[in-house]
């Protein structure tokens, strides 16, 4: 697994309700001269007038070509694929913004980005083919994946589920289609490959949103735009192989950087997504943690240094080990946790139950203890 490290950024609002990055800490080990900023919500006037999606030819893969010639195929590939899945992709609009969401199942759960949800419990829903948004209602979140689920009330039988792949099967170089509401026009593809797969990527907080530390991302060159957030990357065989959920900005020149975009793997959506729907929590994410709350501690140039452990949880990995509050994490593994940021990026990459040696500082003392990885 490769480790993108990447200045954070957060979201401000400007005059016309869009949103700009502005610059905080980050972390990694694989440099980019890129930061990443969310994808998520959008002005909700934009795109006022933009056409429905074409009717659905019902669930499971589209039928694949019978042309001969492979241009031919490859077009009449894209066009069934996007006549399959369009119908699957709503419009979420809350009360500071837009973003995707993709229809899971047929009692009306939608699973879409926890920043696009943001603190909002009720939402207007758009349906694809129908110009009359449904009211919905939140069913859970799981901000450390970037995952919610909301429900649109009184669903009915007008819903199209999308069929999802099997995210580990995924290949660099394969064909995918991003498909949302970017800028607020409904019903927008954008196409490209997968450029790699298996990023670690440390996502921006908010003023809505408290980032989060996503692993085995898929890294694609479709176009993600704000309004994209939520949606769906899909194959050509019409199955959604991830939520395009971040798109990269040039620090050095300003604006997006073209053709470098990040999608949570399907993998972990139904995972996340099956457990919020039938417990409205997740109390199996499969991702390692120490049980402590913690703050970056810096030097007297504001760089970072470790990581401050300000509580420790009751019965957690931290606790069982002997880490105290107070105590600073300088390194887990071998690897270094100068910011909160690195050490969720170091724990992406373990395994629940896992041991590790952690290296702290305890009143000036340097300690080495090993430590069993509880699960977050």
């Amino acid at each position: 697994m490769s480790t993108i490290k990447l200045p954070d950024t957060a979201e401000s609002t400007s005059s016309n309700g869009r949103r700009r990055p502005r610059v905080i800490a980050g972390a990694a080990a694989l440099v980019l001269s890129t930061a990443l900023l969310s994808a998520c919500t959008h002005s909700a006037s934009a795109g006022a007038g933009a056409s429905a999606a074409p009717a659905t030819t019902g669930n499971g893969a589209p039928p694949p070509s019978s042309i001969d010639n492979p241009a031919q195929a490859l077009q009449q590939s894209y066009e069934s694929v996007i006549k399959h899945d369009l119908p699957s992709i709503v419009q979420i609009t809350t009360s500071s913004g837009l973003g995707s969401g993709i229809v899971y199942d047929n009692a009306g759960d939608i699973v879409t980005n926890d920043h696009v949800v943001g603190s909002a419990t009720s939402f207007q829903v758009q349906l694809a083919d129908s110009a009359t948004p449904v009211p919905a209602s939140l069913v859970g979140t799981f901000p450390a994946d970037d995952l919610a689920v909301i429900r649109i009330s009184g669903a009915g039988s007008n819903l199209h589920p999308a069929t999802f792949a099997d995210s580990s099967q995924v290949r660099v170089g394969e064909i995918v289609l991003a498909m949302g509401n970017p800028l607020g026009l409904t019903s927008s593809v954008t196409n490209g490959i997968v450029s790699a797969v298996g990023r670690t990527l440390t996502e921006p907080n908010s003023p809505d949103s408290p980032g989060a530390t996503l692993p085995d991302s898929i890294q694609t060159s479709a176009a993600i735009n704000p309004g994209n957030s939520g949606g769906a990357l899909v194959d050509l065989q019409g199955n959604v192989v991830g939520i395009p959920t971040l798109a990269a900005t040039d620090q050095q020149q300003g604006g997006a950087a073209p053709g470098i975009g990040f999608a949570i793997p399907a993998n972990t959506v139904t995972k996340i997504a099956g457990q919020l729907i039938k417990d409205g929590r997740v109390t199996d994410s499969g991702r390692a943690a120490l049980g402590i709350q913690a703050a970056t501690v810096t030097d007297a140039s504001g760089a970072g240094v470790g990581v401050g452990v300000a509580s420790v949880k009751t019965g957690g990995a931290a606790a069982a080990a002997g880490i105290k509050p107070g105590d600073v994490i300088i390194k887990i593994n071998g690897a270094g946790t100068p910011t909160v940021q690195a050490l969720s990026a170091v724990l992406a990459g373990l395994k629940v139950g896992q041991k590790v040696q952690v290296v702290l500082d305890r009143a000036g003392q340097s300690h080495t203890l090993q430590v069993t990885l509880g699960q977050l």
